[in-house]
């Protein structure tokens, strides 16, 4: 069955503006944007979470915040240019956010507007970065957007927020233990 593409992006804002915000830091919040920062320390070495981040992403990430309902569409291609895209079927495919630089198992750029905020007349900039900490790994993502939304973006922080905070626990829990739930 082929999905509405155009229905499926209202479904995904009104999901995102609805997530429960948790865990994850808003350091600030305005009309013109905010900035997210989150880190965990994760029970598997450095290299192991950086390859469950990027290669397995189908295998943690949320089915309920991809366009395809499938999150085994995802994928991130580590070149520069490269993306963090999901394809939709029949010849389709989506761009969430553009890799803008790559330090193998070290860190990675992301820019654009991740999912719904990509409808909206914002950027951004999102870095996962990894780093060995005793015991395991630091893994920290920072994601910055700015732009315009009517009624202000602060008003959206939280629940970019809360998809993130979901996204990072599952990769934690997919990393330690193979399941992300």
């Amino acid at each position: 069955m082929q999905r509405n593409i155009s229905n499926q992006a209202i479904f995904v804002i009104a999901a995102c503006t609805m997530a429960r915000a948790a865990g994850a830091e808003v350091m600030d919040a305005t009309a013109n944007g905010f900035t997210i920062r989150y880190q965990v320390t994760i029970a598997a070495e450095r290299a192991a979470v950086y390859k469950a981040a990027v290669e397995d992403i189908g295998k943690w990430w949320s089915a309920e915040h991809t366009i395809s309902g499938n999150a085994k569409n995802l994928y991130v291609h580590t070149t520069v240019p490269g993306c963090f895209c999901e394809t939709l079927g029949e010849h389709a495919a989506i761009q969430h956010l553009a890799v803008s630089f790559v330090n193998p198992g070290v860190i990675i750029r992301l820019s654009g507007g991740l999912g719904p905020l990509g409808l909206l007349g914002v950027n951004g900039n999102m870095t996962w970065e990894f780093e060995d900490a005793n015991p395991g790994t630091s893994f920290v993502l920072q994601y910055a957007v700015g732009g315009y939304l009517d009624g202000g973006l602060d008003a959206i922080a939280g629940a970019v927020d809360g998809v993130l905070v979901e996204a990072v626990t599952r990769l934690k829990s997919y990393a330690e233990t193979g399941s992300p739930d």
